[in-house]
């Protein structure tokens, strides 16, 4: 949802004509894939895109380690062309993990990242 409304909003500083770009439909695809392009990238990469980062998520594989290539692409594919329908889906024939089908696919989940007290990288010692 985050990353929706960051791409939303870069097109209106680029000078896009925003009402087009909702109302026509041959943008669905270029579109889908930017998303798919930032998905993959930053989910591979970090194991997060922005809103993840933002709501202390992650992407793991079902072993909670980092997640394949073929992993990333198959949930972000669902994320960028079939949402509705993987998410129905996987409301519907859903497990303990809710998972989405793509989700399932990839052997991929989200999980919740937990907050450690020490945030940085420094200890800080009392002589």
């Amino acid at each position: 949802m985050i990353s929706t409304l960051i791409f939303f909003i870069s097109f209106l500083y680029l000078d896009y004509n925003f009402e087009s770009f909702i109302s026509n439909d041959g943008m669905y695809i270029p579109t889908s894939v930017m998303f798919l392009a930032y998905w993959i990238i930053l989910e591979y990469k970090t194991g997060q895109t922005i809103g993840k980062k933002m709501f202390n998520l992650k992407i793991v594989n079902n072993l909670g380690e980092r997640p394949s290539l073929i992993g990333v692409i198959i949930s972000s594919f669902g994320k960028s062309f079939i949402l509705p329908i993987d998410t129905i889906l996987g409301w519907i024939i859903t497990n303990e993990k809710r998972q989405r089908i793509c989700n399932k696919l990839g052997n991929t989940l989200i999980i919740k990242i937990k907050d450690s007290e020490d945030n940085s990288d420094f200890k800080y010692m009392k002589d």
